[in-house]
């Protein structure tokens, strides 16, 4: 059930709760929110940082990182008093400066084959911003054995992507494609630089990030279409976005 919004709460939701297709139910369903977020680096920082502002009732974010001073350039939640701090840490008390109504729940690991089903589970959505192809399969599988809706990005140096993982089937009976869909294998190892190696816009990842928390608010309050089925990809030197439409592969017998 739904609880009575405070008289801070309709102040800060004011813009929302006036917004034709948000309004009264869909800041609700965002209050009631569960997303867990994987990364509090240069997607994460902007990802909690709106889902935050938005009023997503609880955010669970994993990373056993501590904040270096070389993450600055593009991880916005963290600030230069926070070097050598847990970056869960960090990230829970600039949710709570900013809003402290949402509950976060910072999870100092790193998620395993073991781990994690019990750690995702419970959750409405799940937002991918690490930046390694293991856990990047490893959170996509886990949602689709879990039945979890899934933002995944991207990004590399001055490109990023972004797509939604909607398990289950469409209006049509057809299934909605899966990531390994989209992506079948993760590339070999050291065939892509990291961007330790090649470098990263700093501001590239508050777009994708950004765009990321979008897709999650949109799915939640019901908004819109998700990127279903559907690769934005960003150009930052061109400025141009591109669809790149991929459905579900045949099994073969």
């Amino acid at each position: 059930m739904s609880t009575p919004f405070t008289d801070d709460e309709l102040a800060r939701y004011a813009r929302h709760l006036v917004l034709r297709d948000v309004g009264g139910p869909g800041q609700q369903k965002l209050k009631a929110a569960k997303v867990a977020v994987i990364g509090a680096g240069g997607l994460g920082a902007p990802i909690l940082l709106y889902l935050a502002a938005a009023g997503v009732g609880t955010l669970t974010v994993f990373d056993d990182d501590t904040v270096a001073i070389s993450n600055l350039q593009r991880q916005i939640i963290h600030a230069t008093p926070d070097v050598d701090r847990l970056k869960v840490d960090s990230a829970r008390d600039a949710v709570g400066r900013l809003n402290p109504h949402v509950n976060v729940i910072g999870r100092p690991i790193r998620l395993t084959s073991e781990t994690a089903a019990a750690e995702l589970a419970g959750h409405d959505v799940v937002i991918d911003g690490s930046d390694n192809f293991t856990t990047r399969y490893l959170a996509a599988d886990m949602c689709q054995a879990l039945g979890l809706v899934l933002v995944t990005g991207a990004v590399s140096e001055f490109d990023g992507s972004v797509t939604t993982i909607v398990p289950g089937v469409d209006d049509t009976g057809a299934p909605h494609p899966t990531y390994r869909d989209l992506f079948p294998a993760p590339p070999p190892a050291g065939l892509l630089p990291t961007c330790a190696q090649a470098g990263v816009l700093g501001a590239l990842t508050g777009v994708i990030g950004s765009l990321q928390a979008l897709e999650a608010i949109k799915w939640i309050t019901g908004v819109g279409t998700p990127l279903i089925g559907r690769l934005l990809l960003f150009d930052a030197r061109g400025m141009t976005f591109e669809t790149i439409s991929y459905r579900a592969r045949r099994k073969t017998p």
